[in-house]
């Protein structure tokens, strides 16, 4: 019983920060394209990081706000999920520690892509459950518009930047947990279906006869979209079963908003209502690696995820990667936006 207890993690915090710059459709494409891109993808706006902003500057903001709803000052590690840092090196999680007043704080990046948070909620409760920390920081932060070619129709419309933050901490003697098991997998045979071809150790810079364009996010869309179907449904299946809920136990199901489509999709495969699918995606585009921390955000502070309800949380992307994991949702939680 000690064993199971010291392994119990609760949400304790949760924030998110989007960037004021709004762009809509009507800014970035066609009165053709905006019809496609609301009926097919489901997004009519994104925000974006202005200059001299990034991911550091998102990150920060959201973890200050998680911290305010957890009533803490700091925590004992922070883990950042990104894929879009300020610069290949450092790591940006540091910078956010301090600019949080957590200067010697253990602090480390995590790029799973669009899994990220939850693959960093997974690490954190590891951490817990070893006694290696007690509370944990983690965030998903991206300024996705700095990578992707505003001449590509199949990126520019989808993505926006913003963050979310969860604080997770040990569960006292006698205290619920709010998570789950978790899920989660990867497939590197298809790493190059989500990429940034250039700017790493493989490719230092954008070949020329290429106009620089590998310098910029590329996303094969169809391969894409039958994988994240296929992937988020059998995690969130495997998810469920692992928490010994059955689909139908399941309240609220919080899926990564990457499009539309995808999202409809997963419902279809699962006969799962998509009233209890909130999406936020219409109003912030595809955040990546903040897709979950933020709609969970915007949900909790809407109401439409209360306290006891089961909650489901699936996501998809680069690697390619996938998680799910369930949540039994606190009662004392307010989320800061």
């Amino acid at each position: 019983m000690a064993d199971e207890q010291r392994m119990n993690t609760v949400l304790a915090g949760l924030g998110c920060w989007l960037p004021p710059t709004v762009v809509t459709n009507a800014e970035l494409m066609s009165p053709v394209m905006d019809d496609f891109v609301r009926r097919r993808i489901g997004i009519a706006r994104r925000h974006r990081v202005s200059d001299g902003e990034a991911t550091v500057h998102l990150a920060t903001e959201a973890g200050a706000r998680a911290l305010a709803s957890a009533g803490a000052s700091r925590v004992d590690a922070l883990i950042l999920a990104t894929t879009t840092p300020d610069r290949l090196c450092p790591a940006g999680a540091p910078e956010v520690a301090s600019r949080l007043g957590m200067t010697g704080a253990p602090a480390f990046d995590l790029n799973a892509g669009c899994s990220g948070f939850l693959y960093g909620c997974e690490l954190a409760r590891g951490l817990i459950a070893a006694a290696t920390a007690r509370t944990v920081l983690v965030i998903g932060a991206e300024s996705s518009s700095t990578m992707i070619n505003p001449q590509d129709s199949s990126t520019a419309p989808i993505f926006g930047d913003g963050a979310g933050a969860a604080v997770l901490r040990r569960a006292e003697p006698g205290e619920p947990a709010t998570f789950g098991p978790s899920v989660w997998g990867s497939d590197g045979t298809l790493a190059d279906a989500i990429a940034i071809p250039a700017g790493g150790s493989r490719r230092r810079t954008p070949a020329p006869d290429l106009g620089g364009a590998d310098a910029y996010l590329h996303l094969r869309g169809s391969e894409v979209v039958r994988n994240a179907v296929k992937r988020m449904s059998a995690a969130a299946i495997a998810a469920a079963e692992a928490a010994r809920w059955s689909l139908e136990d399941v309240d609220v199901f919080v899926a990564h908003q990457a499009n539309a489509a995808i999202t409809q999709a997963v419902a279809a495969t699962l006969s799962f209502p998509t009233a209890r699918m909130p999406s936020n995606i219409e109003h912030v585009g595809n955040t990546a690696a903040a897709s979950v921390p933020i709609l969970l955000a915007h949900a909790a502070s809407d109401g439409a995820i209360k306290p006891d309800q089961r909650v489901l949380m699936v996501a998809f992307g680069s690697g390619l990667s996938w998680a799910a994991t369930t949540a039994t949702w606190p009662h004392a939680l307010t989320p800061h936006q």
